[in-house]
């Protein structure tokens, strides 16, 4: 064993002169809360949502507040976001008469985001919104943001989150210091470690792409009982009107084998791959916060044992462990949502118990 302050200097990561972070070695903070404002008030300020439709005039105009915290990790190249926001956004809103000249009702509003977190990276967080004047008319422009506005704030919301994911303002840190090794690096003994580099790459590639096959992705496997018929059970899951009325979401379904599907307001999308009237389903489903290219595949099969009473039963394969974000929750809140979202709504809204 060496003695204190002899070890090994091939496995010490010492402080340089420079200060340059080697490889991102160690821990680097970036406090990214004015620029979290600035991106958010370029996405959002001075946006108009309607200019006439309806005689109604609705616009953003500023981030009132954005406060808490915000900041990129990086550490060995690895990109580590945490945020925990409140977002209060303002509006102004104006009715016009039928002939679109004369003022009916012109007043502001606000919109309050209390919670937006990396906890919540891929759903829409919930969102407040007000209006100055709570008479018919300020009713009506209050429900014409709420269509209007609400879908586009998430949608900017969504676009900042994705940037925090890329590593925010460090992203920049980043490729600059990639550029900078790059131009550093020169002589024989550069161009002959690019050169096994570049050997080995093919073959680095070739066995994470077959681990990715085997590891990281789970199945889930459900049963369920109704107190109804198999028919009756396969046409509310593939009945985008009866989808809306137990979900409280929009949907679009397609009920032709390799039509495609909508539902949850787009949060998973995908495609019908076998259907038979009652006893089967088989679809491809993909959720929109998973990492690019992934889908799963679903199979439902429906057994009617006696008259009345059906058996469902799910399993759902190739759900990945971790979404884009790096959240290692997706197996569970998949299989949540199936019994809680799904199945026992359908329960509670249809009246199909056990």
């Amino acid at each position: 064993m060496a003695r204190m302050g002899e070890g090994d200097k091939r496995w010490i990561v010492e402080d340089r002169a420079d200060g340059t972070n080697v490889h991102n070695w160690h821990w680097a903070e970036t406090n990214c809360l004015e620029w979290s404002r600035k991106f958010l008030e370029h996405l959002l300020c001075n946006q108009p949502l309607l200019s006439g439709e309806g005689n109604l005039f609705i616009k953003i105009k500023n981030v009132e507040k954005l406060e808490g915290e915000a900041y990129v990790n990086v550490r060995k190249g690895k990109i580590i976001p945490g945020y925990e926001l409140n977002l209060v956004i303002s509006y102004e809103a104006e009715a016009r008469d039928s002939d679109g000249k004369s003022v009916l009702l012109k007043t502001e509003g606000s919109v309050e985001v209390p919670y937006i977190s990396d906890e919540n990276a891929g759903e829409d967080p919930d969102m407040r919104v007000t209006i100055r004047d709570d008479g018919p008319i300020g009713k009506t422009l209050k429900e014409a943001f709420v269509a209007k506005g609400k879908p586009f704030v998430f949608e900017k919301i969504r676009a900042y989150v994705g940037a925090m994911a890329r590593g925010g303002p460090a992203k920049e840190e980043l490729e600059v210091k990639k550029v900078s090794v790059k131009k550093d690096g020169s002589g024989s003994a550069a161009a002959s470690n690019n050169a096994a580099v570049a050997a080995a790459a093919p073959a680095v590639k070739e066995v994470k792409k077959k681990e990715k096959r085997k590891e990281g992705f789970k199945t889930i496997t459900m049963s369920e009982k109704f107190s109804c018929r198999a028919r009756d059970l396969f046409e509310i899951l593939m009945d985008e009107n009866r989808w809306k009325g137990f979900t409280q979401s929009n949907a679009r379904i397609s009920k032709e084998v390799g039509g495609e599907f909508s539902i949850f307001d787009g949060s998973v999308t995908g495609r019908n791959v076998e259907l038979q009237e009652g006893k089967l389903i088989v679809q491809q489903w993909r959720f929109g916060s998973w990492p690019d290219g992934i889908m799963s595949t679903v199979r439902l099969t429906f057994d009617e044992p006696e008259s009345g009473l059906t058996v469902v039963k799910l399993t759902h394969s190739d759900v990945p462990e971790e979404d884009r974000y790096g959240n290692a929750t997706v197996v569970e809140n998949t299989e949540r949502g199936w019994r809680d979202l799904i199945f026992h709504k359908i329960r509670a809204v249809f009246g199909f118990g056990i």
